[in-house]
């Protein structure tokens, strides 16, 4: 196979994560624009002091001090304002970088991935928009809107449809020049360090048919860049596994061309989850007529909510969602068995027509009935009849690959790795794992979950000093070993 021609190599699904990544080793060097002016006096001030320097070859903790953004990494925040300065406040200034590509800076590597660059938005419902604004989904060097032509007229409020952003991700690659770094269809089964401190990373790539090509790959470092949405988080309560129990959006949409299975004439869709999947599923099934009930463990005016956060002039869908959450609430009839063992109630006769909420409620259990229990606040319990049920309460990384399934590398090696509550512990600098001198994470893994500010992560990567032997060191077998794939 091929890929033992390479210096570099990533694992899911080619997001961009890998692609920024990509970017940077394959030469493309940030320097200071000199005919712009950052309008942070005392970053731009820092920049000057050492402006005939790239980016990646000064001093990252000192240029971080003092910035504050979205991200809880430094460096993340560092060059999302570089380039797109004072975003937070509305403005729209050009980035303050200049690029050039440097073949002395150039360092081979590989992507892989389990489809065409883009990552998981290839999996994603065409009928969605990002929750962040188009501009904000571009990588470095290339304008959003010089690709997408039609988005050139419009505000920069506009966001993006799924198919927007792969074809801007598959013609960034393209524009760039990062074709042959990336391998579709791989899959990788095992990463383990070797004695001398090289990685051996093993898998297969998949080829027409069921033809299975198995690689072995040596490596001095490795990039975890597999994002977040490998397995659905689970309820973990009794009848989760029966078949009408779902834990993805897509399998709304598959129910919903099958006629029959789930349409205005069947009992109603069971939703549980107060984030955006959650928000996603409902806006489908109201699109096709079919009656919601959703249940979240929040009260509908948490101000942790994430419909708090979003403007409702950007985000129109999900305040719909959020007024319905808050408006159309079931209103439980008096209970007044509350013996040892009451008979549980159904919610039924209190149903609105197309969407009821069960805020402060969770799910007791499902049965073969296809009916649920589900327990409010005060302890009642309520059941209701459904066609399917949804539950989406957010989804874990699957580093299956690696020994204790990657759990030592998170703050607390005792848990799972969770992108919101045990991200990888990081040099929060360089991006490399405190556990696992030689592998880095970036992107969902160490808490970025956006597009904005995962780039962070490679600028940290390229600037890390495990990089000074790459460009000298042409004997060792890779240099970086990049895994994507989910």
């Amino acid at each position: 196979m091929p890929l033992r021609d390479k210096n570099s190599l990533s694992r899911d699904g080619n997001g961009p994560s890998g692609i920024c990544l990509s970017h940077l080793l394959s030469g493309y060097t940030p320097y200071l624009d000199a005919a712009l002016v950052h309008p942070n006096p005392v970053l731009y001030h820092k920049l000057q002091e050492a402006k005939h320097l790239p980016i990646t070859e000064q001093d990252l903790q000192y240029l971080c001090e003092g910035l504050e953004g979205r991200s809880g990494n430094p460096v993340a925040v560092l060059y999302d304002t570089l380039l797109h300065p004072d975003a937070d406040r509305g403005f729209e200034f050009p980035s303050v970088l200049q690029w050039r590509l440097d073949k002395r800076h150039h360092i081979p590597h590989l992507i892989l991935g389990k489809s065409a660059p883009g990552g998981a938005w290839h999996a994603m419902e065409g009928s969605m928009l990002t929750i962040s604004l188009g501009i904000w989904m571009e990588l470095p060097g290339v304008s959003y809107r010089d690709v997408n032509p039609a988005k050139r007229r419009a505000a920069s409020s506009n966001r993006a449809s799924p198919e927007e952003i792969v074809s801007y991700y598959q013609n960034y690659v393209t524009l760039m020049g990062l074709q042959r770094n990336f391998v579709e269809n791989t899959y990788v089964t095992s990463v383990q360090r070797l004695h001398r401190g090289l990685w051996e990373v093993r898998g297969y790539q998949q080829l027409q048919g069921e033809t299975h090509v198995p690689f072995s790959l040596f490596a001095e470092n490795v990039v975890l860049a597999t994002g977040a949405s490998d397995s659905p988080a689970r309820l973990g309560v009794e009848g989760e596994e029966l078949p009408y129990v779902f834990h993805s959006v897509r399998d709304l949409g598959a129910a919903v061309s099958q006629r029959g299975k789930s349409g205005p004439a069947s009992d109603p869709v069971l939703v549980v989850g107060a984030g955006l999947s959650a928000a996603d599923a409902i806006l489908c099934a109201c699109d096709h007529s079919i009656s919601v009930l959703h249940a979240f463990r929040k009260r509908a005016d948490d101000p942790s909510l994430i419909f708090k956060q979003l403007p409702k002039a950007l985000y129109p869908e999900y305040h719909r969602v959020y007024h319905m959450m808050c408006s159309q609430t079931h209103l439980p009839a008096p209970v007044t068995n509350r013996g040892a063992n009451p008979t549980v109630p159904s919610a039924s006769s209190a149903l609105l027509p197309d969407y009821t909420s069960f805020p402060e409620h969770c799910v007791l259990s499902f049965h073969p009935d296809m009916s649920c229990v589900l327990r409010g606040s005060n302890g009642v319990l309520r059941a209701v009849k459904v066609s399917m049920v949804l539950v989406l309460i957010g989804t874990y990384p699957d580093l299956f690959f690696i020994k204790e399934k990657g759990q030592y590398l998170g703050l607390d090696s005792s848990r799972p790795i969770s992108c919101k509550h045990n991200p990888v512990d990081i040099n929060p600098y360089t991006f490399e794992c405190r556990a696992e001198p030689g592998l880095f994470a970036m992107g969902p893994l160490v808490g970025d979950n956006f597009v904005r500010f995962l780039k962070g992560g490679a600028l940290g990567i390229l600037g890390s000093s495990a990089l000074e032997s790459c460009h000298t060191s042409s004997f060792l077998p890779l240099a970086y070993l990049l895994l994507t794939q989910a």
